[in-house]
């Protein structure tokens, strides 16, 4: 495994922001991280690269303890933060050298010139970093988190800042980079996740929700969703009686979303549960499960 994590805690005071949270991420994938501001995705990805120690459990990256093995650690992740750290006053040229020098690269300029027609900041390399627009700033610390060529590539946030084009060049950027390392990104846009991400994790206060495939997880609580309209108000707990619905979720007194985890198409149930209740459809509709509605369920508590 390129990125195990075991039973991991971490306390802020009083404040749990990781609560006992256990997951692994093989060599080769692109990984989401996802959950609302405050779930503990920052931290938990601060304690994977050692800016932070955990309160409790253990972390393994590229077959190092972080803990036992700092350095070793650091040598094999690339680490994009949110909030990117950048010398406004050093040139873009002039400040990836000095990071490939922190990394003892042995051809640093060739290095430094490399990576900067890959991260498309060729037009941008002789100007002060002070100077460029946000998400070229990001385009550095991209850079930066690259130079050495790591292992593992750990990315807060990667495209905040970036236009629509940009976006689509660094998401093409980061599936390259995947076919031969592993990635571990945060980001609040789902398209960006369905778009480039093997698998996803969602945590939410502190725990994880979900930990499957992303081709998977559309179906993570429900196999189908059924959008029904009656001609009558229904109660959720008269909804709930019929025979394979998980959960319902009402948009309006006659309007529900019912989600069932059967194989069996539940739309004939729910006609037959309104005739029996006296009561009309007017539509029904199954409902393409988007990654944004799944993300929402789990993380609404």
């Amino acid at each position: 495994m390129s990125i195990q994590v075991d039973q991991v805690t971490k306390l802020y005071g009083e404040q749990r922001a990781l609560d006992d949270v256990s997951f692994s991420i093989e060599r080769g994938n692109i990984v989401g991280f996802l959950g609302p501001n405050g779930a503990g995705k920052s931290t938990m990805m601060k304690i994977i690269t050692g800016y932070i120690p955990a309160t409790s459990g253990a972390v393994n990256v590229a077959g190092f303890d972080v803990n036992a093995d700092l350095m070793q650690v650091k040598q094999r992740v690339g680490y994009l933060p949110e909030h990117n750290p950048l010398y406004p006053e050093m040139y873009v040229k002039e400040y990836l050298a000095f990071v490939a020098g922190i990394h003892g690269l042995k051809h640093p300029s060739k290095q430094v010139d490399e990576m900067i027609e890959r991260v498309g900041l060729t037009i941008e390399r002789k100007k002060k970093i002070g100077a460029l627009s946000k998400g070229y700033r990001q385009r550095v610390g991209l850079a930066q988190a690259m130079i050495h060529d790591p292992e593992v590539l750990i990315l807060d946030e990667p495209t905040t800042g970036l236009d629509p084009n940009q976006i689509i060049e660094i998401r093409n950027l980061i599936k390259e980079i995947g076919n031969d390392r592993t990635v571990m990104l945060s980001t609040h846009i789902m398209q960006e996740v369905e778009a480039i991400c093997d698998r996803v994790i969602i945590v939410n206060r502190g725990k994880i929700v979900a930990n499957d495939e992303a081709k998977n997880l559309t179906n993570y609580q429900n196999k189908q969703v059924v959008r029904v309209e009656f001609s009558k108000a229904v109660a959720s707990n008269a909804l709930k009686s019929i025979s394979g619905v998980k959960d319902v979720n009402r948009v309006s007194d006659t309007v529900w979303l019912i989600g069932s985890d059967s194989d069996d198409d539940i739309r004939q149930r729910i006609f037959d549960f309104a005739v029996q209740a006296g009561n009309s459809v007017l539509t029904v509709q199954k409902e393409e499960q988007r990654l944004e509605d799944i993300f929402k369920r789990l993380t609404a508590s």
